[in-house]
């Protein structure tokens, strides 16, 4: 049984990240470290995650010298993980008791090195408001006007990431869309399992839900990362705009 290094960044998630922690350490796939970044120069809940810790010799907190966001917290978290696989979760999300077992023998009965699933949106209350079905993505076209990759669904072959030399960029929101994006350059392939594995928590007062935000920082994904000019950067955007709107 191989290795799988779970990665969370921490930013005041205090009444989430119970139950996102428990649904990692319930794993039917026991074989994981759990790699918490916390990225908070406040303190507070870094003594109550520390808590946390001590009921699992598996969980390990890394703490941020100051406030970098979650897509550098990730790369840290890379830098530092042991296992062969690597799974992204955010610290308000949950996974169901056989996510890691599924997902893994799905990846190795097909040898495929990175993998994403279905998965349900709730909201704070828990509350079901909406899903997202996975389907293969094979080429970088498949996610330019719209990207279905729950971050928290994915596993992936560490050695694809460090070979590739592929890491998240210090963006707000989106950093995670350019990760997907250079990884699908690079030729690597996104495979689908239609399983419901992942609850993916829609919280209003969230980063990810700035609109003003995700303007920016989606007109920064095309301009900046793919070098596309102006007018084909807000065509793109205009379009990821509207399939996500067409989702709600």
């Amino acid at each position: 049984m191989d290795l799988v290094s779970v990665i969370i960044p921490y930013y005041k998630k205090r009444n989430f990240v119970r139950d996102t922690l428990n649904s990692v350490t319930n794993q039917s796939y026991d074989n994981l470290e759990v790699l918490i970044i916390y990225d908070d120069i406040n303190l507070n809940d870094y003594e109550f995650l520390l808590k946390i810790s001590k009921l699992d010799s598996r969980i390990k907190i890394i703490k941020n010298n100051t406030k970098l966001g979650a897509g550098i917290s990730r790369n840290i978290g890379i830098e530092k993980s042991n296992g062969k696989y690597i799974a992204f979760l955010d610290a308000d999300d949950t996974w169901s008791p056989d996510k890691l077992k599924s997902q893994i023998s799905f990846m190795k009965k097909n040898n495929y090195k990175i993998s994403h699933t279905s998965y349900y949106i709730i909201d704070d209350k828990k509350k079901l408001i909406g899903q997202r079905k996975a389907r293969d993505l094979l080429s970088i076209n498949d996610i330019l006007k719209s990207c279905d990759i729950g971050l928290s669904t994915v596993v992936l072959e560490k050695n694809v990431v460090i070979h590739n030399k592929i890491k998240f960029p210090k963006l707000t929101t989106k950093e995670d869309f350019v990760f997907w994006l250079m990884l699908l350059k690079k030729n690597h392939k996104f495979y689908g399992q239609d399983k419901y594995l992942t609850n993916w928590t829609d919280l209003k007062d969230s980063l990810s839900s700035s609109t003003i935000q995700k303007f920016k920082d989606g007109f920064t994904v095309y301009n900046h990362y793919m070098n596309f000019n102006i007018f084909k950067s807000l065509y793109y955007l205009l379009c990821l705009s509207f399939n996500y709107l067409k989702k709600k």
